[in-house]
């Protein structure tokens, strides 16, 4: 394939151009600035993607994957911070969704981000794709950021949003920070520990993402999560076995809405999502690390190389 990926710089972005370039698929990156011989420069000011510096243009690609977006961090969210949350996943899908539209003969396919933030704090309820969005900042702007691609569906392009769970791999994501807290010992269960994690290995996320691509029964809402969610404590004690450390502490809510803020502590570092990848196991999906094997991976520093990756069956 030709492809055209948005946040290519990011840790998810990183691996999954590794990948698409391992598997011999060309890659062209959309930037915001300072733009390569065959990139897209996106302006979301004028609401404009250049594709001039595109051979052959948006007609030439058969895939686009977008992944630009504020990281989310588990930090306090002012007002300035939310909005950039928001602003740089819809406005940035807007740009790309209307310039596929606007194409002649678009590409096949769009992969579009999105994550389990969508459906909010639900307990223990097992939430697939049919599940309906849930309340919140982080569920609406999931919504929003779904709804933005509405100009290339009703183009005839084929778009995949997929919502992506916890991402365990080397380099960047929640282990980054995590990592360094464990191995001096500071490791603990958040709050009750109760509550739903929904995780996927790096080399999996890369891998279910060209899955999407080329899958042409995949459309609509695709949950990017492993088959086995756990529960807080039972991931806080995977990790601390992994660094060969002991994790007895715990970080009780109080003190996380103190630290973080109310709402940060809700929707992010609390929230449980016991989320299932119904459509990609439907469409014949085989995940390549269940948890244990994903956190030695990352904390090995393979979890983003073509050899840790899973293979899509043919």
């Amino acid at each position: 394939m030709r492809t055209l990926v948005s946040g290519s710089s990011g840790f998810i972005g990183r691996a999954l151009v590794a990948r698409l370039e391992a598997d011999g698929h060309q890659v062209s990156r959309v930037v915001r600035s300072a733009p390569g011989p065959q990139d897209a420069l996106v302006d979301t000011e004028r609401r404009m993607l250049d594709v001039s510096r595109l051979p052959g243009g948006l007609e030439a690609v058969d895939a686009v994957f977008h992944l630009a977006g504020e990281p989310i961090t588990p930090r306090r969210w002012g007002m300035k911070k939310r909005e950039l949350i928001r602003a740089s996943r819809t406005v940035t899908t807007d740009v790309i969704s209307r310039a596929l539209a606007a194409c002649d003969l678009p590409p096949r396919v769009l992969v579009s981000g999105s994550a389990v933030g969508f459906y909010g704090d639900r307990g223990d309820s097992v939430l697939d794709e049919e599940s309906g969005v849930g309340a919140g900042f982080l569920a609406e702007v999931c919504r929003a950021w779904e709804e933005a691609t509405a100009p290339a569906r009703q183009a005839g392009v084929r778009v995949v949003t997929v919502r992506t769970g916890m991402v365990l791999g080397a380099g960047g994501g929640l282990l980054s920070t995590l990592v360094p807290l464990f191995r001096l010992g500071l490791g603990a269960r958040l709050a009750s520990g109760r509550q739903w994690t929904s995780w996927i290995a790096l080399s999996d996320h890369a891998a279910a993402m060209i899955h999407a691509a080329t899958t042409e029964s995949l459309s609509g809402p695709c949950n990017l999560v492993a088959p086995e969610p756990v529960r807080n404590s039972e991931f806080t004690a995977a990790l601390a076995t992994a660094l060969h450390r002991r994790a007895v502490l715990s970080a009780p809510r109080p003190a996380l809405e103190v630290a973080l803020g109310r709402r940060t502590t809700a929707e992010l570092v609390c929230a449980s999502q016991r989320v299932v990848p119904r459509a990609l196991k439907a469409s014949g999906f085989r995940f390549g690390l269940g948890l244990h094997e994903a956190i030695a991976a990352a904390i090995g520093g393979t979890a983003g190389s073509h050899d840790t990756v899973s293979k899509a069956p043919s």
